[in-house]
């Protein structure tokens, strides 16, 4: 798919640039097989619906002009076709629909890939709801246009096509009079194409706010009953909800009027096929008991000229939901694979960090201006700073969730040249360095499922051992169901699922992001102790006192730079330390 951007009217509404239905198309090479069957079964579909009502018609022709009555070929032709429009009508519709509903399935998982390869910079900052739009509403809006545009636009054509040779063999007036009405048709969805977008915009765009709203409002259920907000809420709700009916029913409106036209279209066509084959049997052309089967062909292969109008004039409307599911399958990742890996180690050979001069910003001011740090395979490191001082970021590059703009992260093996994240394999990288962040994800399921997430293979007695060390078999047995989002549990509970999680890969890199602050000093120090194991570097970023000093070396950041680094003793005993102003500084 190519990537389709988005203009903005002075209204407001986003309008999808041209190409954005295009951009489907490639989805559909993955079944040729299929999209080909479904297109001959529309063609056959069709065809067999213009054959049955032109031969219908010269037999009610041929027995009021000349009387003579059907023969039974006649008979059992018109039976044949009948039974053919009523077995290509159930294929197609069949075909049609498998066809769009595997494309969808294919298009949610590249939805979710799009939206995993660019995480987190492009995913932070859009709301989950917002994300759920796209990946399941979006995704859904498109069936329209695999299941009742691609195959039938082709029919139809084929169809009309035949129609017009026999038409301009039999009588070509009747030609004449049908070919401006299918030109119209088929050009007035383009007519009106970029406010139809524009309409379709808007109720995508509506529609995903409401959706986001809808999720932030469940989420946070409990606080808006506890502050007596919920009334208020729900009016913004209730808020959003008009908005998405006045987006709907201004498509439908103007989709009512598009069908209006079109109507009016084939009036107008029916009058001139009328005048035309009048004027043909009475200039002798065309003979009386053939006129009612010619008028009825020239009609007839208008019917899906019709059709694929208004399925069309409905698919520009998808322009909207076309361009955001096509943004987010081609989101560009923001930390893209190697080219050429390299091989880290093998375990359990202990790899150090190191960063090296690194610069990072997030499109302003840089938030890490030059950074150099290293521990040592084995150590302990503690870093330390105010808030918004760049620990994170450290921490996410560390993961590499990004790239530094300048400079390099490495990973140090105990022997051996220093290795750039960069360079390593994605699924190899994420088995050496885990990084255990403020927030703890669960999903709706059990504890063994919810630490299984990290290490998929690991057997129950892994498991076991490491719910052991972090505590986690005092909450609850590892078969206990926990709620969506670990709602059922405290922050220090889920703190220690997060950190038994992260054993169950044997990291030798491990990052802790304030991930123990909803303990208890008690708790903490349980937790350090379990989590140290010789050979296992790890980076705690940290605010509480005591775990700052349990960690073998200290280091400051400060304006985007590493200002101190040595023990708690060396730190805390220098005059002026920024580590002693950190530390007492107001939380």
């Amino acid at each position: 798919m190519s990537t389709a951007t988005a203009t903005t009217t002075p209204a407001g509404a986003d309008v999808p640039a041209r190409g954005a239905l295009r951009a489907l198309l490639p989805a559909l090479a993955a079944h040729r097989a299929m999209t080909a069957r479904t297109c001959a079964a529309a063609v056959l579909e069709q065809g067999s619906l213009v054959v049955l009502l032109t031969l219908a018609a010269h037999t009610v022709g041929t027995a009021v002009i000349d009387g003579h009555g059907p023969s039974a070929g006649t008979v059992a032709a018109l039976v044949a076709l009948v039974v053919t429009r009523a077995l290509m009508t159930w294929r197609e519709m069949d075909l049609s629909h498998d066809l769009a509903y595997r494309v969808l399935a294919v298009l949610r998982v590249r939805v979710f890939d799009g939206l995993a390869r660019s995480a987190p910079a492009r995913v932070a900052g859009r709301r989950s709801g917002d994300l759920a739009a796209t990946a399941m509403a979006d995704v859904e809006a498109l069936e329209f246009f695999y299941a009742h545009t691609t195959a039938q636009l082709l029919a139809a054509g084929t169809v009309f096509t035949g129609g017009s040779v026999v038409l301009a063999t039999v009588e070509p007036w009747l030609l004449v009079a049908v070919l401006p009405v299918a030109a119209l048709l088929a050009v007035a969805p383009f007519a009106d194409a970029r406010a139809r977008a524009a309409r379709g915009g808007r109720t995508r765009t509506a529609v995903a706010a409401l959706s986001a709203d809808t999720v932030e409002t469940v989420d946070g259920l409990r606080e808006l009953l506890a502050f007596g907000a919920l009334g208020g809420r729900r009016r913004a709700l209730a808020e959003r909800g008009r908005q998405v009916g006045d987006a709907q029913r201004a498509e439908a409106t103007w989709e009512a009027v598009a069908a209006a036209v079109r109507d009016l279209l084939i009036v107008a066509a029916v009058l001139g096929v009328v005048a035309a084959a009048a004027q043909s049997v009475t200039a002798g052309r065309l003979h009386g008991a053939w006129a009612p089967a010619a008028m009825t062909l020239a009609l007839s292969v208008l019917g899906p000229v019709a059709e694929s109008a208004r399925a069309l004039s409905q698919a520009v409307a998808l322009r909207a939901a076309a361009s955001r599911v096509d943004a987010a399958v081609n989101a560009p990742a923001l930390a893209p694979p190697p080219t050429t890996p390299r091989a880290l180690p093998p375990a359990p050979a202990p790899l150090g960090v190191r960063l090296h001069r690194v610069r990072f910003d997030y499109g302003g001011a840089p938030v890490l201006d030059g950074v150099e740090l290293t521990v040592r395979p084995g150590q302990t490191l503690a870093l330390v700073g105010s808030s918004g001082a760049g620990k994170s970021t450290c921490a996410h590059l560390l993961a590499r969730f990004w790239d530094p703009s300048e400079g390099a992260v490495q990973l140090l093996p105990a022997h051996g040249d220093p290795v750039d994240v960069r360079e390593v394999n994605d699924a190899e990288l994420r088995r050496a360095v885990v990084l255990v962040g403020q927030e703890t994800p669960l999903f709706h399921g059990t504890l063994a499922e919810n630490l299984r997430l990290a290490a998929p293979e690991a057997d129950d007695r892994a498991l076991a051992e490491a719910a052991r060390l972090c505590g986690v078999d005092r909450i609850a047995p590892l078969d206990t169901l926990v709620g969506e989002r670990g709602a059922t549990l405290s922050g220090g509970q889920r703190a220690r699922i997060a950190l038994a999680r992260a054993l169950l890969v044997s990291p030798r890199v491990l990052i802790l992001d304030e991930s123990t602050a909803h303990l208890d000093n008690t708790g903490d120090a349980q937790l350090a102790g379990a989590l140290r194991r010789e050979g296992r570097t790890t980076i705690v970023i940290a605010h509480r006192p005591a775990t700052i000093r349990r960690a073998d070396r200290i280091a400051v950041l400060e304006s985007g730079r590493i200002t101190e680094e040595g023990t708690w003793e060396e730190l805390t005993g220098r005059h002026r330390s920024a580590l002693n102003r950190i530390l007492t500084a107001p939380s």
